[in-house]
């Protein structure tokens, strides 16, 4: 089964760099990668996440903001059928 991942982020974001270093450390034991947006690049993303990123984003459904809780992270995905 896949799983969509998706990090909300921006250029600049001290959060979002450990954000996507966690994931870095994380996923690949799924077999999974995430995509990261950069939200300035669109007016409509700017308008919904601000400054409220990095937002990680399970299947379209927001899973965590700010910070990656690894524990939470790991049953989120075997809930979803990750192995």
């Amino acid at each position: 089964m896949s799983i969509d991942v998706v990090l909300m982020s921006r250029a600049g974001c001290h959060l979002c760099e450990i954000a996507r270093d966690d994931l870095a450390q994380i996923l690949p034991d799924y077999g999974l990668s995430a995509r990261v947006v950069d939200i300035d690049t669109d007016a409509e993303l700017v308008a919904e996440y601000g400054e409220r990123v990095p937002v990680l984003l399970l299947d379209g459904d927001e899973h965590a903001h700010f910070r990656i809780d690894e524990t939470a992270l790991r049953r989120a995905l075997a809930a979803r059928g990750a192995c």
